[in-house]
């Protein structure tokens, strides 16, 4: 693992305007911390680092969840409540009454549940609903279901997690809608895990190890990743460390023997260690063909300084630029991934040039204190209602 690269607080880095003119902003957030502590991280750290900033935040989420705590000392009232339908009658009176009582400033939703419920609720109340949207794809104005959330009347602005998001979601908005992107903030500092001792997987320093991490899903590619590794039969020394949900040997194992590929891949499925096994990887892989949005797991091996290959779809041609912080081919085609996957395998050196500067550019461009930054803007210009649509922080 390479030696992290520190970042300023995110307090500390944010620009005087937009604090100054956020001070006071009263805020309600509506999510579900219903997850890992990773996942969770880099949006609770977000509503910290608001509060620091002067804005009055207040987090409806579960009261056990893994940041409650942290949340809670920072400054941030968590009030315990989680929508569990997409609409339920419920979890709408009990919002209404929350905004009501709370005289909030603006209102942001981030996931399908959260959204829906919220618009209803904010139904007819003189406040600002703001969505999170964090993939590409699956909005259209002739999906009704979009209208509960994203396309409902009662939204005022989109926040997305890349330009590509935005660019994917901005023909489908109405025209007074606004939509902002803001990359979710990383701090290097949460990726301190020892890398997994190779051995532990049949595996040892001799081998040149690819990973991949992703849930085994149609849209992450794996079959064009499989289809281009069984070309690559001539490293010898090249193994393929494969883990999520579905990359299991019950479930890969016939299309494995079918490419000849059952010594040289090691699907391991779903593992809680799995940022350890990244560290411990020469380089690493996301084969997505479409919907990406900012992938976790691409982060993860930029962290913990493992040079990423990944796939012009998404926002993870934001998160890595190509040949300076890993390398980017295009979706679905076997022949750009054999390429790639060939020139880091056999150029160590350019692995480990590549994988320091895709920890830098994490600590550079994707830091909470960004995060914050691009944020309080956008609740700024929510709030002060500018006449601007479309706005890129």
């Amino acid at each position: 693992m390479r030696s992290p690269v520190r970042t300023a607080s995110a307090i500390s880095s944010v620009g005087r305007t937009s604090v100054k003119e956020a001070r006071g902003v009263r805020l309600a957030c509506v999510t579900s911390h219903r997850d890992t502590l990773n996942s969770v991280r880099p949006e609770a750290e977000l509503f910290i680092g608001l509060v620091g900033a002067g804005v009055d935040v207040t987090v409806f989420t579960q009261a056990d969840s893994v940041y409650a705590e942290r949340m809670r000392a920072a400054g941030v009232e968590v009030i315990d409540f989680a929508p569990r339908g997409k609409i339920a009658l419920r979890s709408v009176r009990f919002l209404r009454s929350a905004f009501v009582s709370g005289r909030f400033d603006v209102v942001y939703a981030f996931n399908n549940k959260a959204i829906a419920n919220t618009n209803m609720a904010a139904l007819g109340l003189p406040l600002k609903v703001v969505t999170y949207r964090g993939q590409t794809g699956n909005v259209h104005r002739f999906d009704p279901s979009v209208y509960l959330t994203h396309l409902h009347p009662r939204v005022d602005a989109v926040i997305a997690v890349a330009e590509a998001v935005s660019d994917s979601l901005r023909p489908h908005l109405r025209s007074n809608q606004r939509i902002f992107t803001v990359y979710k903030g990383h701090d290097l500092d949460w990726y301190r895990d020892a890398p997994l001792d190779r051995a532990r997987i049949g595996l040892d320093d001799s081998h040149c190890v690819l990973t991949c991490v992703a849930n085994n899903r149609p849209r992450k590619g794996i079959p064009v990743l499989l289809d281009a590794f069984s070309r690559l039969d001539t490293i010898e020394a090249l193994r393929l460390v494969l883990i999520g949900s579905g990359m299991d040997a019950a479930t890969l194992g016939p299309p494995l023997a079918d490419l000849g590929l059952t010594e040289r891949v090691v699907p391991l499925g779903f593992r809680s260690d799995a940022p350890a096994v990244l560290a411990a990887s020469d380089f690493s892989v996301l084969p997505a063909i479409k919907r990406e949005g900012l992938p976790k797991s691409v982060i993860e091996s930029m962290a913990y300084g493992v040079a990423p290959i990944v796939t012009d779809t998404g926002g993870s041609a934001e998160l890595v630029a190509d040949r300076e912080s890993g390398l980017v081919v295009p979706p679905a085609d076997p022949a750009a991934l054999v390429s790639a996957i060939e020139t880091l395998a056999r150029d160590p050196a350019l692995c480990e040039r590549l994988g320091a500067a895709a920890q830098r550019r994490i600590a550079e461009r994707f830091s909470v204190a960004r995060s914050v930054e691009g944020t309080l803007t956008a609740l700024t210009r929510i709030v002060t209602a500018e006449r601007n649509p479309a706005s890129k922080i």
